[in-house]
């Protein structure tokens, strides 16, 4: 996996989540227990003998495209009337991942040991993961165009869990369906709210028969974020204002109002500088431009991969004049990063967003939490 796609990645997932889905055309409800509160890119629907998953324009821009699945116990009789190419067979007994940002949530399940295979190995950060790796349990399948298709065939899994950036996607898709594995999208990157990025366990614990301890991890992370987020509400008396990103090849790409980021910002007694802009995709902006607004930021978090104010300055010398910058006020989220650059806020604060935004809160508001460590975030210095 190169450097390059590593930066896109970062790039999709911190400026993702925009768009904006019609929720009474999302099939929201499911059986009890099971019901897809607050996430708008996929829906559960229980049938006898079988579950239906539809995962809903799963890739930034599309429109009206709708991916439907059916998951049907081992040793059942298929649906009627039902293409086998969309059935799968559960519980999952072994999955490739095409992206780290999938285990944190199999893990949760207790599911790690079917991880079989995992699009760029360097870039785990799951100390549990890692350790099969280690061991030959989890391989290296490669990405996209440079797909192993004979491991993939070797491993033979029920699964190839992958997410969508395009339509261009379906090139490789088709490669895999081709080989007769079974391929399903996941689009929680494209979710607009924390709390329904992480629902998506909810997904995982249909194909692992786990719905009740998949329920269980996520009514308890409902349950944290709110009760950080209303602290934060009742004590909260000003709203810094923050400023995120870097520029790449002289053009800063701005997350929208509109976005996963900004919404942790304000939950957590912040303003993002861009609150009040809405778009489906990033909005690219000249660096002079952002300069001039920036030097009203308070704050400067998710600096790309940085890990020095030396580095910023490195991008463009301006940058040293921001009075967030002169006030030492730079934080990343690059705590937890691997030996391989694997970075934990990716692959497991998606499951976690109360983390992510105790965080945060920590550091715009340091006398309201003054006894939390920082755990996906660190100070740049």
């Amino acid at each position: 996996m190169s450097a390059l796609k590593s930066i896109l990645i970062i790039v999709l997932f911190s400026i993702s989540g925009c768009g904006r889905i019609d929720r009474k055309s999302a099939g929201k409800k499911s059986d009890a227990g099971n019901e897809i509160v607050r996430a708008e890119r996929f829906s559960i629907e229980k049938k006898k003998g079988w579950t239906e998953v539809k995962i809903i324009n799963p890739w930034q821009g599309a429109r009206n495209v709708n991916q439907i699945y059916y998951l049907v116990k081992r040793g059942s009789a298929l649906p009627e009337g039902v293409e086998s190419s969309a059935v799968i067979f559960v519980p999952l007994q072994k999955i490739i991942c095409m992206s780290t940002t999938h285990l944190a949530m199999i893990s949760a399940l207790g599911e790690g040991n079917s991880i079989a295979g995992v699009s760029g190995t360097n870039f785990i950060y799951s100390p549990e993961i890692k350790r099969n790796v280690d061991k030959g349990l989890v391989a290296d399948v490669g990405y996209e165009a440079n797909l192993n298709k004979e491991l993939i065939l070797n491993i033979s899994p029920d699964l190839i869990m992958i997410y969508g950036i395009g339509s261009e996607s379906a090139g490789y898709v088709g490669k895999l369906k081709e080989l007769g594995i079974k391929v399903i999208i996941n689009a929680d990157y494209l979710e607009t709210e924390p709390l329904s990025r992480s629902e998506w366990i909810k997904l995982f614990g249909s194909l692992y028969c786990k719905e009740d301890l998949a329920d269980s991890i996520y009514n308890n992370e409902v349950d944290e974020y709110n009760k950080l987020k209303s602290f934060i509400e009742q004590n909260n008396v000003k709203r810094p204002k923050v400023l995120l990103g870097l520029p790449f090849k002289d053009t800063w790409y701005i997350s929208p109002g509109n976005s996963f980021i900004s919404k942790l910002i304000a939950d957590a007694g912040g303003e993002y500088l861009w609150a009040n802009t809405e778009s489906s995709l990033s909005m690219p902006n000249g660096i002079e431009n952002v300069y001039l607004r920036g030097m009203k930021a308070d704050y400067w978090l998710n600096i790309s991969n940085v890990s020095s104010r030396n580095e910023i300055s490195n991008v463009d010398q301006r940058l040293d004049g921001l009075p967030c910058f002169e006030n030492d006020n730079l934080f990343n989220n690059n705590k937890r990063i691997s030996e391989g650059g694997g970075n934990d806020y990716w692959e497991s604060g998606g499951l976690y967003p109360h983390l992510i935004l105790k965080d945060i809160a920590t550091i715009l508001h340091p006398e309201l939490f003054s006894d939390h460590e920082l755990t996906y975030y660190r100070k740049i210095y």
